[in-house]
Parts: structure tokens; sequence; C-alpha cells
């Protein structure tokens, strides 16, 4: 009779196999399900949004600008 410790070793082995299997086979079907291609396609143009002019300024004047800086 085997001990208890090379039991649970030898579940925790398989059990951990088909666990990550499971979660690798279903993080697979995450990425590939239908209708996820928009939400891919937004997320990789994040970087290129701002591409064709520049991002707006929360600054209306130069002079205000310069105190808010010496105020931070």
């Amino acid at each position: 009779m085997e001990d208890s410790y090379t039991i649970m070793r030898i579940f925790a082995g398989t059990g951990g196999l088909i666990f990550l299997f499971l979660a690798f086979i279903g993080m697979i079907l995450f990425i590939f399900r239908p209708g996820s291609r928009k939400v891919h396609q937004d997320s990789a143009n994040i970087p290129f949004r701002h591409d064709d002019k520049p991002a707006r300024s929360n600054e209306t004047d130069d002079s205000d600008a310069h105190m808010r800086e010496a105020r931070q």
C-alpha cells in the first residue's frame, strides 16, 4: 500500500495537467469567440487613436498653465 504523499502527488500531477489543459482550451475559445474581432481591433489601435491630430489639452491659457504648474 502506497503512502498518502505519493497518492496525493500523483493525483496533483494528473489533476494539474488536466486543469491547465482545460484552462488553455478555455482561453483559446474565449479569444476566438464570435464577435470578438471588433474588441481586439479596438484594443490593438489604442496607440494610434490620436495619430491624425494631437490629443486635446485641458489648458486654455498659457499664463494659467504657468500658474497651475507653479502650484504643483
